[in-house]
């Protein structure tokens, strides 16, 4: 086929940290690519992907509609740079346009991030970190319990790509390991040393609790008032997900009794956080800006995996990321 015209839909910030050099000259060998950093709808916009045959997009992309790509629709393939692509398109492009998303490296990054969140609640290192800055003096004589995540029982609601590889990495810990989710595949979950079972029984059998699920109608406050109240005294709660996954208010209920402690990377219906907001001075709640997948290393590799997707295009390849209608209902 002629060298397709790509419209990269970027802001100057964005398009910085996805596309590297050596990305930018592999997709300059194969097609003919311009930028827009438009970042709403307006016939500025519209006239330039009337004359695209793939459109490349970024979080700071704007919605697109089947009203935007015109009465007949020259653009084939969205290659999106990230994973929730249900938020990026409208669904009904799907039916003539392909899409692919790249949220392998996000997955990784942010079941790190898990990780990491987990071993500072586990390990108590703002609480330790505090004292030292306050000027408090602790020897060898003091010692508390469960200041180990060896040996624990940690459980990860939703198993799509960041619940495996979270499992993945928990390995060395020797935890046992409870997964809650109504669409993974028992198999999937027994390989990654992982038992299914009822989410109310994880959460009161399990002292580390991870989220990791999509947000849907369906998991929408999924760990309100009764839910939050079946955690046990004194366990842990992680959300590397979405904040909708959790009643904001009925958490701050919790909190305040310092029953449990959290740490948390998103928010809802608040993100980010107001300067003066009461979730930033609790000292039970480790809180980081939604940063979980925002390693500049990881959207390089985000990037070089959307323009793999359009060369694959230009040569007549079938792409290896695709996102079809029926994944939609279980992603974000």
């Amino acid at each position: 086929m002629t060298r397709p015209n790509v419209l990269v839909l970027a802001s100057d910030a964005l398009f910085q940290h996805f596309f590297s050099e050596e990305s930018l000259a592999k997709l300059g060998e194969v097609t003919s690519w311009t930028r827009s950093a438009l970042r709403d709808d307006s016939p500025q916009l519209r006239s330039e992907i009337a004359n695209a045959d793939v459109l490349m997009t970024t979080w700071h992309s704007p919605f697109l509609t089947r009203e935007m790509l015109g009465q007949q629709p020259r653009v084939k393939l969205i290659a999106h740079c990230g994973g929730e692509v249900k938020s990026r398109v409208a669904e009904e492009i799907f039916e003539f346009v392909t899409i692919t998303n790249a949220a392998d490296p996000m997955a990784r990054g942010v079941a790190e991030m898990a990780v990491g969140l987990t071993l500072t609640l586990v390990r108590r290192i703002p609480a330790y970190a505090a004292e030292m800055r306050n000027g408090v003096i602790r020897t060898n004589e003091q010692v508390s319990e469960g200041e180990t995540l060896f040996g624990r029982r940690v459980g990860i609601v939703g198993f799509g790509r960041i619940g495996r590889a979270l499992a993945e990495l928990l390995k060395p810990f020797r935890v046992d390991v409870l997964v809650s989710d109504p669409y993974a595949q028992r198999e999937a979950v027994t390989a990654c040393g992982g038992t299914v079972v009822d989410l109310d029984e994880l959460v009161r059998s399990c002292s580390v609790v991870v989220l990791c699920a999509a947000l849907t109608p369906e998991t929408r406050g999924m760990f309100d008032r009764r839910r939050l109240s079946l955690l046990r005294d004194g366990s842990h709660l992680i959300n590397v997900a979405r904040g909708g996954l959790i009643d904001l208010e009925a958490l701050l209920e919790e909190l305040r009794k310092k029953r449990i402690t959290a740490a948390l990377d998103v928010t809802d219906p608040l993100e980010p956080l107001p300067a003066d907001h009461e979730l930033r001075k609790l000292p039970n709640v480790t809180l980081t800006p939604h940063i979980a997948a925002g390693g500049i290393e990881m959207r390089r590799e985000i990037g070089a995996i959307a323009v793999e997707e359009v060369i694959r295009f230009a040569n007549g390849l079938p792409p290896l990321n695709r996102v079809t209608t029926e994944m939609l209902a279980t992603m974000t």
